[in-house]
């Protein structure tokens, strides 16, 4: 249950109705993360562009990875919400859904490339502890893992927009329901 206000979509008007319908039009539906913004529409519409660009963008990165690294670091910060919304994308993806379960339970017993190991420890890192990780050791090991800079360039940011939403999520009180992780194009 969201701590704050919350307008919805049939309360909404004016610009927010405005921005709510356009959500709804290019993505199927309308998520709590964007309705509890709703208090600050355009920031709805930066917050819809930043995450489409890096999670649908062009990239090396290809998709299934950006979604991973969105599971690990909400599954990091405790954020029950991304986890079971990008584990849901993800599976969109693996289609082996006790694959994800290991993902989320004990990923080291997981039987992943050394590319997705490696993005998985630098998101775990650079999510639990940033300050006291080594950036220059984890970037190595992802090079050595035939990442190139962009790619791993991407990584960081796909990285840092969760720890940013995930923390948007659990301090507003975010709540996940059922309808909330279907119906989503993932494309």
């Amino acid at each position: 249950m969201a701590h704050i206000k919350v307008i919805s979509h049939e309360e909404s008007e004016g610009r927010l109705r405005e921005i709510y319908d356009d959500i709804v039009d290019k993505r199927g539906k309308l998520s709590e993360v964007l309705k509890i913004q709703s208090l600050n529409p355009e920031s709805i519409v930066k917050h819809m562009d930043l995450y489409l660009h890096l999670l649908y963008g062009r990239s090396p990165l290809v998709r299934y990875k950006r979604e991973m690294l969105a599971v690990i670091v909400s599954i990091t910060n405790k954020c029950e919400y991304c986890t079971i919304h990008h584990s849901v994308a993800l599976n969109h993806f693996w289609k082996d859904q006790a694959k994800i379960d290991t993902l989320i339970a004990d990923r080291d017993s997981l039987d992943l490339s050394e590319a997705d190991k490696a993005l998985c420890d630098y998101a775990q890192a650079l999510t639990d502890n940033p300050s006291a990780m080594d950036s220059e050791k984890h970037i190595e090991r992802l090079r050595a893992a035939g990442l190139n800079d962009t790619a791993i360039t991407d990584a960081a940011l796909v990285i840092a927009y969760f720890n940013f939403a995930n923390r948007m999520i659990l301090g507003l009180g975010v709540s996940l329901t059922k309808e909330e992780t279907e119906g989503y194009n993932y494309e």
